[in-house]
């Protein structure tokens, strides 16, 4: 269920996008000593992968095993070492989209 209370920008894409924007400004020119982001792609793609992984894994168990805000927190990291995934591999959050407005198509149309 959506929180009609949040403002627009958290309930949208645009946050996504907005993050995205931040994370590739750290990719050539962040500083890994204060920059998480430019510290992480510092340590190369296998780092971040590997970091997918332990979030999914962590998000998985808080929706088993915790309560819903450490699963929102979980849900939140996972998507942010996505978003650095993503960029360090050279994927546009646009070419996700478009791959989900698909799939979101299909669907509409099996249902029927």
């Amino acid at each position: 269920m959506i929180d009609h209370d949040k403002s627009p920008s958290i309930l949208s894409a645009s946050i996504i996008d907005d993050l995205y924007s931040v994370i590739l400004s750290r990719k050539n020119t962040g500083n890994p000593d204060t920059s998480y982001s430019a510290f992480m792609f510092s340590k190369g793609i296998n780092k971040i992968a590997q970091k997918v992984g332990e979030e999914g894994v962590e998000t998985a168990i808080a929706a088993v095993s915790e309560n819903k805000e450490r699963l929102v927190e979980e849900s939140a990291d996972l998507l942010y070492m996505l978003l650095l995934l993503w960029a360090a591999k050279d994927v546009q959050p646009n070419e996700v989209y478009k791959v989900l407005e698909k799939r979101s198509v299909k669907n509409i149309h099996n249902d029927e």
